[in-house]
This record gives structure tokens, sequence and C-alpha cells, in this order.
């Protein structure tokens, strides 16, 4: 029987690990998982994208773990996945370099799609369609989906002040900037953040 976890009290003894909440890497480990066992038929392809889904938008260990009960038998611990098995067939490894590729080039467009005056809407729609296979798409496309969010915002709101007026200008031609430099930074694998940021999407 799979033991249960009750919310932790608040200075009353550690949060069980499944309640402990996930990162990227982790989110990321799991996907690799799924798309392993999708390569080697274990998974049809419906069944692997809602996997991925729900592995991309899990907050807890606790989410996460039902997504590789049937895959690798009970885990032992929130925290420690096993690894996946190393696939010997060159054509396995070459469709991963492939996607490796497609993934720093989706990643790039999610920030040079906004060069062509879609600032919010190019980014969105990266997140939702590449961004929901893909982490680290979804990592590029959020980054650059804050940032125009946080320069229309201040687009809107600065106008109000007279510093903000001459400041609205250099906002567009910073956001320019640096849209070229995160694609350049994606394509190049790399992780890229905006400065002068607010993150409301994570």
């Amino acid at each position: 029987m799979a033991a249960s976890f009750s919310p932790p009290v608040p200075g009353r003894g550690p949060t069980p690990p499944a309640q402990l909440r996930v990162s990227d890497a982790d989110r990321d480990q799991v996907v690799e998982h799924v798309k392993a066992a999708y390569a080697e038929g274990r998974l049809d392809k419906d069944e692997m994208d809602l996997r991925l889904d729900h592995a991309m938008t899990a907050q807890t260990h606790a989410d996460l773990m039902p997504i590789m009960a049937d895959l690798y038998g009970r885990v032992p611990t929130a925290t420690a996945y096993p690894k996946p098995c190393d696939r010997p067939a060159r054509a396995a490894d070459a469709t991963d370099r492939a996607a490796d590729a497609t993934d720093r080039v989706a990643g790039a467009a999610a920030h040079l799609i906004t060069l062509t005056g879609l600032f919010v809407v190019g980014p969105l729609i990266m997140l939702l369609t590449a961004g929901r296979t893909s982490p680290y798409v979804r990592r590029h496309a959020m980054e650059a989906l804050n940032f125009h969010l946080t320069v229309f915002g201040a687009t809107i709101l600065l106008p109000f002040t007279v510093v903000g007026i001459v400041l609205v200008p250099l906002f567009w031609v910073l956001g320019i900037v640096l849209s070229i430099v995160g694609g350049v930074s994606a394509l190049a694998d790399g992780d890229f953040r905006y400065p002068l940021t607010i993150r409301l999407i994570k």
C-alpha cells in the first residue's frame, strides 16, 4: 500500500517528500523518461502527449510520481528517479540530436518572433505549442512572454509621468535588442534572463 502524506504544519516537522515542489530539472528528467518510453514503443502518441502535459504542469513530486509508476515500478522516493536507459541504436541518438536542434530553433523563435510585431502573442503561441513538449522551449517562451508583458505594462503606465514619456521609446529599443540577444542565446543552447522583468507567468 502506498504511503499517504498529509500537508505539513509549519513548525511541526519536515515537509513530506511527495509534497515538495518540483524544479524545472525534475520536470525535464520525467519528460526524458516519457520520451524514452515512447521511443521504445511502451507508450502511444496520445498517451505520451498526455503524460508530457502532466509533467510540464506538475507542481509537486506527488504529481510526477504517477507518471513514472507504471514505467519503472514503484518509485522509492519523491526525489530519486531512475536514469533513462542508454539506447545503443545510432538512429535513436540521431533523433535525439535532431530534437535538440529543433528545440533550439523553437526557443530562438520564441524571442525573435516578437520582432514581427507579435510582442506578447508570439511567445504565448510558442509556449502553448512547442512549449508543451519541450522544457527548453517552455523556459525561453516564458522568459520572452514575461519580458514583453512587462514592456507592455510599462508602455501603458509610464506616459502618465513626464519622465515616462521619454523612457517608453527606450524600453522598445531595449526590447528589440534583448529579443535578438535572447534568440542568439537560445540557438547556442544557453539560458537567457531578461533584465527589469516582472515574471507573472511561471
